[in-house]
């Protein structure tokens, strides 16, 4: 399975992005949990949270570079998963539920490692929506806040 996740990874490299919407390489801090589970710490139910940065960004998913593919004993990846990420842009964060798509290990990368997962946005508040999609108009622009 891994061996075909890498075989297709390099061909898309090759062939070139076929997917629809444009991407763009965006290196921003985020931070993920799986939206439905807690992890007992001490006693006491609290949301687990493993940091990362974004790869890529598009209006309807991300591309996300993660140390590990699970947090805990739950993997983040599988049919019907949902996480929440939240991602710092440079005007604040925003809030968002996900559903996992596809992930990639970078372990053969010599300067890499961990995973990249590729994210859909299913849901978000109309004011993060708001946010993102002005960050997004400002990188098709070529235009960046401070």
């Amino acid at each position: 399975m891994e061996l075909t996740r890498i075989l297709v990874s390099r061909l898309r490299a090759y062939l070139g992005n076929r997917r629809g919407e444009k991407r763009f390489s965006v290196r921003l801090p985020c931070r993920v949990t799986p939206s439905d589970r807690r992890v007992k710490t001490n006693g006491s139910a609290q949301r687990a949270w493993l940091d990362g940065h974004t790869a890529d960004l598009s209006h309807s998913g991300l591309g996300l570079h993660l140390r590990a593919i699970r947090i805990g004993e739950h993997y983040l990846v599988g049919e019907k998963r949902r996480l929440k990420v939240i991602v710092e842009l440079p005007t604040g964060p925003v809030e968002m539920e996900v559903s996992p798509v596809r992930y990639e290990s970078l372990e053969e990368d010599e300067t890499s490692h961990g995973y990249v997962i590729g994210v859909r946005i299913i849901a978000m508040s109309d004011q993060d929506r708001a946010s993102y999609e002005d960050f997004m108009h400002q990188l098709l622009n070529g235009v960046l806040p401070d």
